[in-house]
């Protein structure tokens, strides 16, 4: 016969895996509320809304964006951290944040304290472009003019901290180039330096990229992941290239760390059916993004390690943010 604790333990635990299973069929009863920490119209936010559009065949209710931009995305990031954990607020982050935990010297949250991870939900080649004055061909070439130039080639980022900028310290780090960084406030202001030549080169988003080099206005020399893009299936790769980099733009959801698991469980599945939608994998394709869709534990790994990958590009480049 067992003894009396063990039995109420049982009961106990039975009780509240059938009352967690309630609260996920309950879940949600009005709507639900993503916040992604940048302007509306960025990167992020063609993948957001999308996804918006889709999930409310899955949950029942509808989904809203709100964005919340300011400071590389870590504005929103705070402001999802304080968001009560009920279930009906959402963070949509990027590659972006696990950069900030280590360049800026001060955060108002912490991606692995304040969230908890949900699932991938893109990942998107930059490109290495160059305007076509620039004398280089191949990645070869480029290599080559700056170690004869030393310091007299630049290239533009969205800002410091963006992977605009790390990719490019990281290529210095690998290659031993001394590229010059220029920093612009944003995307926006960054494509008309690119085009008009202001700055020679850039680790250019995929979606952004592509255009401009069918067009000729940039010469395309390589991609950062380690497949080439079906966008642009006649550039290589950087590792095709000589350059031992495989890095990708991504963004994915998490939850705010307190909200109850069955109801993460259900969010996780609800994802998952929207990512495999007709409609998604076609938005998806058009940008050149590979699909997410990881379990939350394989996806919490992948952000500690980007955490350190990242971490240690910061730390040799010296870039930090106040």
């Amino acid at each position: 016969m067992k003894p009396k604790r063990t039995l109420l333990a049982v009961a106990s635990i039975a009780g509240l895996m059938v009352a967690g299973h309630a609260l996920a069929q309950d879940w949600p009863t009005r709507a639900v509320r993503i916040i992604n920490p940048f302007p509306a119209g960025g990167g992020t936010d063609a993948f957001a809304r999308p996804l918006a559009a889709i999930l409310p065949a899955e949950l029942g209710q509808q989904v809203v964006i709100e964005n919340i931009g300011g400071a590389g995305g870590t504005v929103g990031a705070a402001a999802a951290a304080r968001a009560t954990p009920d279930g009906y607020a959402w963070f949509m982050g990027a590659v972006h944040h696990t950069i900030a935990e280590t360049i800026y010297k001060k955060l108002n949250y912490g991606l692995e304290r304040d969230f908890l991870p949900v699932t991938l939900v893109a990942s998107v080649p930059s490109v290495v472009v160059v305007h076509p004055s620039l004398p280089a061909r191949t990645i070869k070439e480029l290599v080559a003019l700056d170690k004869r130039l030393p310091g007299n080639i630049n290239y533009g980022s969205a800002g410091t901290g963006t992977t605009h900028h790390m990719n490019g310290e990281l290529f210095n780090l690998i290659t031993g180039t001394k590229l010059v960084h220029v920093p612009y406030k944003g995307a926006g202001p960054l494509t008309p330096a690119l085009l008009s030549g202001e700055v020679a080169m850039a680790f250019d988003g995929m979606g952004t990229a592509a255009p401009n080099v069918r067009s000729g206005r940039l010469r395309a020399l390589a991609i950062t992941t380690a497949k080439r893009s079906e966008l642009m299936p006649d550039t290589p790769t950087l590792m095709e290239s000589g350059v031992n980099i495989d890095v990708t733009t991504w963004c994915a959801l998490w939850a705010i760390r307190g909200t109850p698991q069955p109801i993460v469980d259900r969010m996780y599945q609800a994802m998952g059916k929207a990512l495999i939608h007709p409609k998604i994998k076609t938005v998806w394709s058009s940008l050149g993004a590979s699909t997410g869709g990881q379990s939350p534990a394989d996806f919490g790994r992948f952000v500690r390690q980007e955490i350190e990958t990242w971490g240690k590009v910061v730390k040799a480049s010296g870039a930090t943010i106040n």
